[in-house]
């Protein structure tokens, strides 16, 4: 439908007559006061289910508890009441009652039909109260019709393993936001807000419904935008800066644009600060009353708040100030107070008069100062067969990697074409736009949506987020078509290309070209409303040189135009389809190239802003051969009448090659400490002893052959250190890098011992270890048996030449401090993988400072974090105590610690940090709210027991699985966490398994290491090396409030009780959920229904420690790492497996369940597996009642340590619980009521019970 001329003048006037007018006057004056949270206001009313409900939707089919909107219906008096005290407090301004008043939200509730009601009436209350406080006080009040985000993402795929699927269109969202927004006009809305903005998407789907509305049925009003910063990134939660979100809401021309939520004042500063700076519109800004505190709630006081709110409008960055999350009347007051004198921003004018706004992820502006802009070519289907073979073959993701690589080359804009006869456009546009938003490094830059067919386009522009580039429309359809179109764009909010087509065909000379474009632009400007900057032109680059001597001076015509254009028609811009110039030599790379370097070259001096090329192909024209230089210019300046045959005679005699590139050993030419640390850094062994050797030899620069080691050496593992911390190497790599620092320092003990024996008197002998740069100490602490991580590290510092000692797993304090001092250890490392573990460290370090030692101590292990470290560990210790993160960092650690020149800044560097994380934590501990333990009961979840009929096993009692197939349990393998073992760790999206062999970074090592442990996993099942053991408990339970009491089948008395905790943290109060315990899940006593329990105890470990043993006796290391890693992940694997025969057989309550193994990782299943010792239930000793009821220790040989771990260390064990309700869950932190009735139940003390719990106690139990 075409536009009409009064939608145009609309989409060209700053303010909308009537209201907006008034307002803008009011603007001008003072800065305006919009209300605070409706949310918050409503929690303090502490409405239940019923309350919701109210007496028309008693009988409603699903719960209405959350469904804040619904209350203008069912309790109008208490949104009434929010709305008056927030006039009286002040406020200019109220929002409707209407965040989620969206048929897309409402659907959650099955209130959908209701939506037009719930808006409308939403309207309708706040008008009213807005028309008695006015009346009461003569000021004017107004009603912002608020329109929130949904809980959709047009630019996020809600599925991590399908990034190409949305759970919601942009036609769906349309029809949404247009339902909400007639509701809100037709009840009295004064301005309509689209708010909240955290994917950018969803917000120009409600812009869109917008301006249809008002284009069609509705008489405008003014239109606010607010968007979303998540974090200090400045960027929205679909990844946009605060400016790329801006640029791409503009085209609205919003009478307010701003932020709100996620962050509280302060941390929003820097943001709205932006935002003041780069619109023309005047700016709103409601904040959070701070960052929510660990609860969910909000601390900022009013005075608080209003003192930086304050700061921002003596800064001149506000219009409208107002409050969200947290937010009272109380705030709004204050706010009142505080901005009442002060001036309000005064808006820029003409503040991008002659700039082109784009955007992806991130900005990107066009005008006079800016370079030539790319157009990356190679995602079009007409002009890359490579892409278009991708397309054709449905291989989307790879299609991906094309794109990737134009913006490496230099594109700053990716041109997307999906036309091909056999191909659907639209769908396959719609796809890999969807993809692209997943990939961050292409979706940084705004995209080119790019067909012939309009349809396509516009489903190109439903996908896109930013603010993009449409190529093309033109007039070949008559200006009704045009109009049509272009007012479709405008409304999407892209820029557009026209091409210079009219009705009578293509222009080719430069008085038709530049007579098309003129009337384009008149056309788009008057009649449409676009912005002139919006506007760019293509006067089609043609072909030359094809032997047809009109087509001679079509290169010059192009030119020419380009600068009459450029001249005439303010705010436009010209760019051009490069490859069509030399189409005649089309197999011809080397001549296609020079041609369309040459072109550029006078195109850009002539005014070209950007074009379609491939950016990687382009030779620089001062290094194109002088004579295939001037060839090229005769063609394109049509210079004399030969110059055609002379380009071609040219072509004829080059020689069709392909281009090689060698890369020589360069590197061997540096110098010596270069060579060495390229060495290291590369992991090549080939040179290494022949340059240490030269090293050595060079006592000049290195006077002892300690000084190689502390020099170029140490030089090069710190580089490694870096790159591995920076994710830029691996694992592996780094300990191939440690090998050859192994050889190196072989070929420098010689020297170094010899250089020792000069200094001592004749005949005086000494240790071997004096000619190692220290003695570091490791341990598993007691009750621990896992060690692979402290494994690596020990290979990294042996290779290092540290000496280091290595007490083995379950360790106890004794030993650790005694061998200390025996070995006079420079470093004491301890490791831990179980939470018990994090206890034996505090008491080793309390033990250390007793003894007074000085002896540094570092902190590892899967547990273990800095901030736990800090906070439990180092207080204890008045020497250093060091987490450290990875084995990469291990030797630059050590190497810190033992410098005497870097120690002194290296501890008080790390003792600012470690301050800094215990006052953080302390600040956080005072902000948490629990429940009491009676409070967390009534909130149990509460099942329809009368409904359910448990499932009886079909075995009940105990099963052994002895010398269970290993084949059987290989394909159940969750290979993520062998990779993170082994810390690669692929970025999104490849951060999986098998996707992490497609990550750029680390797909090729984490390739090798998978194909490595395929052949150890042969071999250990070809040659039994390993042996799998497991047995598995079903019997008949029933629940007793927080505990589960096991029953004897035969008599149905209790053999044993299973103790449980349960949640104590407080949520937030508008969300339904309840408190949990795993005793929530079983049927309790008083329905009389008989329900069952099942648990289980597995190991894959049996055999590791020889097999270990042998390896290590060879010297193996690595494959000491592998076959622990592999013997984990194959007693994770047999819990998987044997969890599926359970459900399906042993148990068999989903007989016909049909699983692959990653819907299993990623627990699709019904019912759960919760382990003893992890978040569900966090009490290890929880485990020797497994261990009792299955007589696990007996039937399959597994033990518990003094520390619960089981024995073998790669060993699973748990509980199987079969509910359809059942769900994984986190008790969190918990009350001293709880720990006090939880040891009484299980008749210990509490002190015991807080020992092996400490990790999840709310309080200091010291």
């Amino acid at each position: 439908m075409p536009a009409s001329r009064n939608e145009s003048a609309r989409a060209t006037q700053p303010y909308i007559p009537g209201i907006g007018e008034k307002i803008a006057v009011e603007l001008s004056k003072r800065i305006m006061v919009l209300d605070g949270a409706m949310g918050t206001m409503i929690q303090r009313h502490r409405l239940e289910e019923k309350d919701f409900r109210g007496e028309e939707f008693q009988d409603h089919p699903k719960n209405l508890k959350g469904n804040n909107d619904l209350l203008c219906l069912t309790q109008p008096s208490i949104i009434s009441q929010i709305h008056k005290d927030y006039l009286n407090a002040g406020a200019d301004l109220i929002e409707t009652n209407t965040f989620n008043g969206t048929r897309i939200a409402q659907s959650d509730y099955g209130t959908a039909h209701l939506t037009y009601r719930i808006n409308k009436t939403a309207a309708g209350l706040a008008k009213k109260a807005c028309q008695e406080v006015e009346e009461a006080t003569g000021v004017a009040r107004y009603v912002v019709g608020a329109i929130g985000p949904t809980n959709r993402t047009l630019s996020i795929s809600p599925s991590v393993t399908n990034p190409e699927y949305r759970n919601v269109t942009f036609d769906e969202l349309v029809e949404a936001y247009e339902e909400q927004t007639r509701g809100l006009i037709d009840g009295g809305a004064d301005i309509l807000m689209v708010e909240t903005i955290f994917d950018t998407a969803n917000a120009k789907a409600a812009l869109f419904a917008i301006d249809q509305l008002f284009a069609s049925k509705y008489q405008p009003v003014p239109v606010f935008v607010s968007g979303t910063i998540v974090d200090k990134s400045g960027r929205t939660l679909s990844g946009q800066t605060t400016e790329a979100f801006m640029i791409s809401v503009t085209h609205a021309r919003p009478m307010c644009l701003g932020l709100n939520c996620a962050l509280g004042a302060v941390e929003m500063r820097p943001f709205i600060a932006a935002v003041a700076k780069a619109t023309e519109a005047f700016v709103i800004c409601y904040p959070n009353a701070g960052l929510p505190n660990a609860m969910g709630g909000y601390d900022e006081t009013p005075e608080t708040m209003a003192s930086h709110i304050k700061s921002f409008a003596e800064d001149g960055f506000l219009n409208i100030v107002g409050g969200c999350c947290g937010s009272t009347p109380a705030h709004i007051k204050a706010i009142v107070q505080a901005v009442a004198n002060i001036k309000p921003r005064v808006p820029p004018t003409n503040l991008y008069e002659d700039t082109l706004l784009l955007s992806g992820l991130e900005p990107m502006k066009i005008n006079s100062l800016t370079n030539f802009v790319n157009i990356g070519e190679r995602c079009n289907v007409t002009g890359s067969k490579k892409f278009k073979d991708l397309i054709m073959a449905g291989k989307y993701e790879d299609a991906l990697t094309v794109a990737k690589q134009q913006v490496e080359m230099g594109a700053q804009i990716i041109d997307i074409n999906m036309d091909e006869g056999m191909l659907n456009g639209a769908a396959a546009m719609t796809k890999f736009l969807n993809l692209i938003a997943s990939e961050p490094d292409i979706s940084r830059v705004p995209l080119c949506i790019d067909s012939s067919n309009f349809n396509v386009i516009v489903a190109g522009l439903k996908c896109a987020q930013g603010k993009c580039v449409v190529n093309s429309i033109s007039l070949k359809e008559g200006e009704h078509d045009f109009i049509a179109k272009a007012t479709l764009i405008r409304r999407f909010g892209a820029a557009v290309v026209v091409m210079s087509f009219d009705e009578t065909g293509q222009a080719t000379s430069t008085e038709n070209k530049v007579a098309v474009c003129t009337r384009s632009y008149r056309i788009l400007i008057d009649r449409v409303g676009f912005n002139p900057n919006d506007i760019l032109f293509d006067p089609n680059i043609l072909t030359i040189a094809t032997g047809i001597e009109e087509h001679n001076n079509y290169a010059v015509n192009f030119i020419e135009a380009l600068k009459i254009i450029k001249r005439t028609l303010p705010g436009a811009r010209v760019s051009g389809g490069l490859s069509n110039l030399s189409f005649s030599f089309r197999q011809m790379s080397e001549i296609r190239e020079a041609m369309h370097s040459v072109f550029l070259y006078h195109a850009i001096k002539a005014g070209l802003d950007m074009s379609i090329v491939n950016a990687g192909n382009l030779p620089v024209y001062s290094q194109i051969s002088e004579s295939l230089l001037v060839l090229c210019e005769d063609v394109i300046f049509n210079r004399h009448s030969e110059a055609t045959e002379k380009l071609l005679e040219f072509a004829q005699s080059v020689q069709k090659g392909v281009k090689k590139t060698t890369v020589a050993d360069e590197w061997r030419s540096s110098s010596v400490e270069e060579r060495l640390e390229h060495s290291l850094i590369k992991g090549i062994d080939k040179h290494i002893n022949e340059d240490t050797e030269e090293a050595v030899q060079d006592t000049k620069k290195f006077p002892r052959a300690l000084n190689v080691i502390e020099g170029p050496l140490m030089k090069g593992m710190s580089v490694v250190g870096d790159l591995f911390g920076s994710g830029k190497m691996f694992l592996p790599q780094v300990i191939k890098s440690a090998r050859v620092m192994k050889k190196a320092v072989a070929v420098l003990i010689p020297y170094m011992e010899k250089e020792k024996q000069a200094l001592l008197p004749e005949g005086e002998r000494h240790s071997l270890s004096e000619s190692y740069l220290g003695t570091v100490l490791l341990a598993t602490v007691k009750g621990d048996v896992h060690d692979i991580g402290k494994n690596i590290v020990g290979v990294v510092l042996g290779c290092n030449n540290y000496r280091v000692i290595d007490l083995g797993v379950m360790t106890p304090c004794e030993k650790i401090i005694s061998t200390a001092l025996v070995e006079k250890a420079d470093i004491i490392g301890l490791s831990g993988l179980i939470t018990p573990s994090l206890d034996e460290m505090v008491y080793v370090a309390k033990q250390m400072e007793k003894l007074k030692f000085s002896t540094p101590l570092l902190i590892g292990g899967a547990t273990t974090s800095k901030k736990h470290t800090a906070v439990k560990i180092a207080p204890h210790y008045s020497h250093p105590v060091i987490h450290v993160l990875d084995a990469s960092k291990s030797a630059v650690v050590v190497s810190r610690l033992l410098d005497k020149n870097s120690f002194k800044d290296f501890i008080e560097d790390i003792k600012e940090e470690y301050n800094e994380e215990r006052e953080n934590y302390y600040d956080t501990l005072k902000e948490k709210a629990y429940f009491s333990l009676e409070e967390s009961r009534r909130k149990s979840l509460m099942l329809s027991w009368s409904s359910y009929t448990p499932v009886r096993p079909n075995t009940l009692g105990v099963t052994e699985f002895l010398n269970y197939d290993l084949e059987r349990i290989i394909p159940y393998i969750d290979w993520k966490p062998f990779f993170d073992v082994w810390q690669l760790r692929g970025k999104y999206p490849n951060r999986g398994y098998p996707k992490i062999f497609n990550d750029q970074e680390v797909g090729a090592e984490a390739k090798k290491l998978y194909e490595e442990a395929q052949a150890m996993l042969k071999k250990i099942a070809k040659e039994g090396l390993l042996v799998a053991r497991g047995v598995v408990g079903l019997f008949p339970a029933r629940s007793r409030g927080d505990d589960i009491v096991v029953l004897s089948e035969d008599s149905g008395s209790s053999t044993g009780v299973l103790y449980g905790l349960r949640q104590q943290a407080v949520k937030d109060s508008g969300a339904p959920e309840p408190c949990l315990c795993l005793s929530d899940f079983i049927a309790p006593e008083s329905c009389g229904t008989t329900d069952y329990i099942g648990m289980f105890a597995v190991s894959a470990g049996f055999g590791t420690k020889e097999l270990c043993d042998k390896l290590e006796m060879e010297n193996d290391m690595y494959n000491v790492i592998m076959v622990k890693a592999l013997a984990d992940r194959l007693a994770e694997a047999f819990a998987e497996e044997l969890h599926e025969r359970v459900r399906r057989e042993l148990w068999g309550y989903s007989k016909n369940e049909a699983l692959d193994a990653k819907d299993l990782h990623r627990l699709q299943y019904q019912g759960i597996r919760p382990a003893c010792g992890y978040p569900s239930q966090p009490d290890h000793t929880e485990k020797l009642t497994l261990w009792k009821l299955m007589d696990v220790e007996n039937r399959t040989g597994m033990t518990l340590t003094e520390g619960l771990a089981m024995y073998p260390a790669a060993s699973v064990s748990g509980l199987y619980i079969a509910h359809p309700s059942s769900t994984y869950f986190a008790v969190g932190k918990l009350q001293q009521d709880q720990i006090a009735d939880y040891a009484q139940r299980k008749n210990m003390s509490v002190e015991e019970v807080e020992k092996w719990l400490s990790s999840c106690l709310a309080y200091d139990s010291e």
